[in-house]
């Protein structure tokens, strides 16, 4: 490769060849031609001949033509002078100095691929172009500037954004974010403490406000404190944001508001006891049809629908309602249909009917008895059936309790557990199975008899029974002391008397169980003189006629006054139709065959034995069992007091009356516990006059006077 000299180089041997008479020109590129454009290193001019290019492709500066180097090869020969080939128009001079080269650049590294920017050409040279002579380099240096000001922008509108969130968020940072409100009122920009203390100035008349309900129809006010509801401040405040909000919470806070929901604490007792005295006035047990019975005559119930709160879902909408909307809150009721329809429970009446027309025979071994009308009116019943009619059902161990022995051997006949009385102290009498009339088989043919018709003489079957109660039963029944005793006064040896003696006979030693109802109809049956009842005068009609087995409402007076001093539940008793001064006034009940009834439940825990026993003065009745209440009876006043009215009458049924005024008087029964009073109940008894009746000989008119 030629060796490429500097312009001191070659000037110092061109003036050490030519000697010290020739003179260096004082500007050495003024014999150099200027191109007439731009040439890029390597380029070819097109005015240079083939032999002044550069050999190898050698890169020369912008603007430096080839030719300085001389004819391509090497040195040129010599000339006259001893120098070279002379330039072009320079003749005699030597070559002029090459200019300077500019200094070679490191090369920036490049991009990576994918961020270099798509290399442009040059534009072509025109003549009303650019500098021809401006480096390449510089042509690339708008497109960087273009990106650093869209990265500064983004920068900006980045920093913007950032403030717009800090700064609110700075200011919200420990307190109720703004547009925070419980129930309307505003806690937005609050610390939780203001926030408390604002709410619970602001709310709690809200709280105390009692709430109405509505059921069924009905309206109801509840006590929010005495439900068990109370707001609780602390768990609303909770709810809400009261640290560094985030964005979407400040953007929320700056353009809208947020709505906390009161919440409640609930004390669950509290509130179980206000929802179960809600559904006592609510509920309505549903009326089932059934068909009853005035005396003989059969009476259609009509069904009625139930309704029962739900009171686990009402206690829901009560806690849901407080501090809400003003206004009702409706509570959730069931409806509950009863079985059948009326349609149904009427057709079952005409059915009753039909089955009354006469009294039903039973026959066993050559006897046999008569069930009247009235046992069995007193004993049939109607129940609806799985098909959605109503069929009917017979008591008919009730109904023969009174007629059994009748048609069984006394001797074989089961015997009761009960207790003697020994002293003071109860002593039990083992019970024992015995021969009775089977009362299921019986059931069936009275009910088939009813709904299909058919022979009123019905054969009776035998079978093993057993006792009512067991032995084991009747040791826990807690029969340990007396808990009531009542006496009424008699004049010896009258019919009436017969009757009383044999009614106590009959109940001596009976036991009723805990939560059952005893029924002196149900127990004793109608009165006959095959048991040892007799004619004797009761009231009937306002006049005393003879019947059988009257006078035991003297019995039944006795028994009552035992409920009544025995702290035991009175369920249908009816006083006379005029006061017997025998009795204690407001203290004494009628009964008659098949109605009216005497009825009482046992409703203690423990049960109730009874004791009869009479002399010639007088019945008692004692009940025996566990003592539970001391009572005590208060009487008012007699008051409206009516006077009586006296007539005459004649005939052989006339039985003579003494006059009695009649009045009203009430009767209170306090119940004690320990001395101290647990409960009361009064109960008002009108008694009407009683005539004064004188009978006469027939001869004589009867008159009212």
């Amino acid at each position: 490769m030629t060796e490429v000299k500097t312009a001191e180089q070659e000037e110092t041997e061109a003036v050490r060849n030519a000697g010290a008479s020739i003179d260096p020109p004082t500007d050495p590129f003024a014999a150099v031609p200027l191109p007439s454009r731009p040439v890029r290193p390597g380029a070819r001019d097109p005015n240079a001949s083939p032999d002044d290019r550069p050999k190898d492709g050698a890169r020369l500066p912008p603007g430096v033509s080839p030719d300085i180097f001389g004819p391509a090869g090497g040195a040129q020969p010599a000339g006259p002078s001893g120098f070279g080939r002379p330039a072009t128009g320079s003749a005699g001079l030597p070559p002029a100095a090459s200019p300077p080269q500019p200094w070679q650049m490191a090369t920036p590294p490049e991009r990576p691929l994918q961020q270099r920017p798509p290399r442009e050409e040059p534009p072509a040279a025109s003549s009303g172009g650019g500098d021809p002579r401006q480096p390449e380099a510089s042509r690339y240096e708008e497109p960087p500037r273009r990106g650093r000001r869209i990265t500064v922008a983004v920068l900006l509108l980045l920093l913007l954004a950032g403030l717009a969130y800090a700064v609110p968020a700075i200011v919200m940072s420990g307190k109720m974010l703004p547009g925070t409100r419980v129930h309307g009122v505003d806690i937005g920009g609050l610390t939780a403490t203001e926030a408390a203390d604002k709410l619970r100035d602001r709310l709690p008349g809200k709280a105390g406000e009692e709430m109405v309900v509505r059921a069924a129809g009905r309206k109801y006010s509840i006590d929010p404190e005495k439900a068990g509801l109370e707001f609780d401040v602390v768990a609303t405040i909770d709810q809400a944001h009261s640290g560094f909000p985030a964005p979407t919470e400040v953007w929320r806070a700056l353009t809208g508001t947020t709505e906390l929901a009161p919440k409640i604490s609930v004390d669950s007792e509290r509130m179980r006891d206000t929802v179960t005295a809600l559904a006592k006035k609510i509920d309505l047990k549903v009326r089932e049809g059934a068909v009853t019975f005035e005396g003989v005559k059969p009476v259609a119930v009509t069904p009625r629908d139930g309704r029962e709160l739900e009171q686990e879902a009402a206690a829901r909408t009560i806690r849901k309602a407080f501090l809400g909307p003003a206004g009702e809150v409706e509570l959730p009721v069931s409806v509950i249909k009863p079985k059948v329809t009326a349609a149904v429970v009427k057709e079952a009446a005409a059915d009753a009917g039909k089955a009354l027309s006469g009294p039903v025979t039973l026959t066993y071994a050559g006897k046999q008895v008569q069930l009247p009308v009235e046992t069995l009116a007193a004993h049939l019943s109607f129940e609806p059936d799985s098909s959605g009619g109503m069929g009917p059902v017979f008591d008919a161990r009730s109904a023969v309790a009174t007629v059994e022995t009748r048609l069984v051997d006394p001797a074989l006949a089961p015997r009761e557990p009960t207790f003697q009385i020994v002293g003071a102290t109860p002593k039990l009498i083992p019970g024992r199975k015995g021969k009775g009339i089977d009362e299921d088989k019986l059931a069936e043919s009275v009910a088939r008899m009813v709904a299909e018709g058919g022979s009123r003489t019905i054969p009776v079957a035998l079978t093993t029974v057993q006792p009512r109660v067991s032995e084991a039963e009747v040791r826990k029944l807690g029969i340990k002391e007396k808990i009531s005793e009542f006496t009424t006064p008699y004049d010896c040896c009258l019919p009436r008397v017969t009757n009383i003696r044999t009614i106590a006979k009959l109940l001596d030693g009976y036991l009723v169980k805990p939560g059952e109802t005893f029924s002196l109809n149900g127990v004793i049956g109608q009165r006959d003189t095959a048991r040892g009842f007799v004619p004797a005068p009761m009231i009937q009609g306002g006049r005393l006629v003879d019947s059988v087995g009257g006078g035991i409402s003297q019995f039944v007076t006795t028994m009552y006054n035992a409920v009544f001093f025995g702290g035991l539940e009175d369920v249908q008793h009816m006083a006379h139709e005029f006061y017997i001064s025998r009795y204690p006034a407001g203290r004494e009940s009628t009964v008659s065959w098949p109605a009216p009834d005497f009825r009482w439940k046992n409703d203690s825990k423990y049960g109730v034995l009874v004791k009869t026993s009479y002399t010639d003065t007088g019945v008692t009745v004692a009940f025996w069992s566990t003592k539970r209440y001391d009572i005590e009876s208060i009487s008012s006043e007699r008051y409206d007091v009516t006077p009586f009215k006296s007539a005459t009458d004649s005939g052989p049924t006339c039985i003579p009356m003494a006059g009695q005024q009649g009045f009203t008087i009430d009767v209170t029964r306090v119940f004690k516990q320990d001395g101290k009073e647990v409960k009361r109940e009064t109960k008002k008894t009108v008694y009407k006059p009683e005539t004064d009746l004188k009978c006469v000989p027939s001869t004589t008119p009867a008159q009212d006077e």
